[in-house]
C-alpha cells in the first residue's frame, strides 16, 4: 500500500509512490508532445537530419533525468536547465519555454517538497533566463516564459499546501485518538483499583476465620496490581486524561460483542458473530481495544458501506486474539484518498500498534471489505 505523504522535520515533504508513478509518466508524455513535433518539423527541413536526432536525444537525457526528480529535485533542474538551453540552440524554432517545460515541472516538483526559501532561488534562476526568451521570441517570449516559469513554482505551492494540510489532518486525527484511548485506559484503571480495594477489605475480614481464602484475595489484588501497572504504561504511552466529569462505568471487552451485534442488528444490517472460544483471559487493555476495533468496524460499514451483511469472527490462540470484521458493500469512491486511509481506520490502527499489534484494512478481491486485527493477549508495554 502506498504510504501517505510525511515530513522529516525541516519542511520537506515526500510524496507518495503513486504520485511518483504519476509523474513521471505525465512528465515524459509532456515532454515528447512538444519536443517530437519540433523533431519532425526540423528534420523536414534543409539542415539535415542531424537536428532531429540531437533534439530527440536531448528529449530522451530529460525524461530520464526526471526519474529522478523526487529523490533530487535541485540536480535534475539544473540537468534539464541546462538541456533545455541546449535544445532551443539546436532548434530555436521552439520556443525557449518549450524547450525548458522538462526544468519547469523540475521546478514544479521542487516547488512542492521543499520549504519556500529553497525553491525561491531556483525560480529566480530560471526567471533570469527571460532575456533569452525574449531574444528568441520577441514580446511573446518576453511574457509567456516568465507566466509559465511562475505558474510551474505556484502550482508546487498550492500542491505543497494541500499535503501540509493532510499531514495536519493526519496528525490531530492521531492525537485526538491517543487522547481518548488514555482516556479509556484510565477508566480501566480506575475499575482493576476499585476491585482491589473490595478484595483487601475481604481478605482483612477474613483473614483469621479463612486464611486460604484470604491467599486467594491477595493473589488476587497481586495480579490486579500488576495489570494496573500494565494499564498505567499504556496511559503514559498515550496522552494524559483530559479533566472532565466521564461517567465511570464497567469497562467494555470482547465478551460484550453480542450486545454491540444486537445493536447494529436493530439498524438493520444482517451481522453474523463467531465470539469463538475464550482460551484465556486477555488483558483487560486488550480486551477494550478489540471491543472498540469491532464497534469502529461497524461503525464504518454503516456509514461508509452500501452493505447488507456483515461477518464478526474472534479467535483465540495461546498469545494472539485475531479479530476479522468483513462486509459486502462498495465504499464510494472519494477522489484523492485510497481505501485504509479514513480517520476511523487511522484509530484503529493507533489502538492495535499501542499495544503492540497490528491492524490491517482494505477491500477484498471478491468485493466488500475487510478489517484484520491481532492484538497480544498478554499485553506486556
Amino acid at each position: 500500500m502506498d504510504q501517505g505523504p510525511g515530513s522529516d522535520g525541516s519542511g520537506y515533504l515526500s510524496p507518495s509512490a503513486r504520485a511518483v508513478r504519476a509523474l513521471r509518466i505525465g512528465s515524459a508524455v509532456l515532454v515528447l508532445g512538444v519536443v517530437v513535433p519540433a523533431a519532425v518539423v526540423a528534420g523536414a527541413e534543409d539542415h539535415g537530419p542531424w537536428r532531429s536526432a540531437a533534439v530527440l536525444l536531448l528529449a530522451v537525457f530529460q525524461i530520464a533525468a526526471l526519474w529522478w526528480v523526487v529523490r533530487s529535485p535541485r540536480t535534475v533542474l539544473t540537468l534539464t536547465a541546462l538541456t533545455g538551453v541546449a535544445l532551443w540552440l539546436v532548434l530555436p524554432e521552439v520556443s525557449l519555454t518549450g524547450a525548458l517545460l522538462a526544468a519547469q515541472i523540475a521546478l514544479c516538483v521542487l516547488s512542492s517538497l521543499s520549504p519556500p526559501r529553497v525553491s525561491r532561488w531556483w525560480l529566480l534562476g530560471l526567471l533570469a533566463l527571460t532575456p533569452v526568451a525574449f531574444v528568441g521570441g520577441g514580446a511573446l517570449g518576453l511574457a509567456a516564459y516568465p507566466l509559465a516559469v511562475t505558474l510551474a513554482w505556484t502550482g508546487g505551492q498550492w500542491r505543497r499546501a494541500q499535503r501540509e494540510r493532510l499531514v495536519a489532518q493526519t496528525q490531530r486525527a492521531a492525537a485526538e485518538e491517543r487522547a481518548r484511548i488514555a482516556r479509556e485506559v484510565h477508566d480501566v484503571v480506575a475499575h482493576t483499583v476499585s476491585v482491589m480495594v473490595i478484595q483487601a477489605s475481604a481478605a482483612e475480614d477474613i483473614f483469621e476465620q479463612d486464611p486460604e481464602r484470604a491467599r486467594q484475595a491477595l493473589r488476587a489484588i497481586d495480579g490486579a496490581g500488576r495489570s494496573a501497572l500494565s494499564e498505567l504504561r499504556l496511559l503514559l504511552r498515550a496522552e494524559p486524561p483530559h479533566d472532565g466529569a466521564d461517567e465511570r462505568r464497567p469497562p467494555r471487552g470482547l465478551t460484550d460483542l453480542e450486545e454491540l451485534a444486537s445493536n447494529t442488528r436493530a439498524l438493520g444490517l444482517v451481522v453474523d458473530l463467531t465470539p469463538g472460544e475464550r482460551t484465556q483471559t486477555p488483558a483487560a487493555a486488550v480486551d477494550l481495544a478489540g471491543y472498540r476495533i469491532v464497534q469502529e468496524a461497524l461503525t464504518n460499514t454503516l456509514r461508509h458501506a452500501r452493505a447488507t451483511r456483515v461477518s464478526i469472527r474472534v479467535r483465540y490462540d495461546a498469545s494472539t486474539v485475531h479479530l476479522t470484521v468483513t462486509d459486502d458493500g462498495r465504499p464510494p469512491a472519494r477522489a484523492g484518498r485510497s481505501p485504509g486511509a479514513g480517520r476511523g481506520l487511522l484509530g484503529m490502527r493507533e489502538r492495535a500498534a499501542l499495544l503492540g499489534g497490528s491492524l490491517q484494512a482494505g477491500p477484498r478481491a471478491d468485493g466488500g471489505f475487510e478489517v484484520r486485527a491481532e492484538l497480544p493477549i498478554g499485553y506486556e508495554p
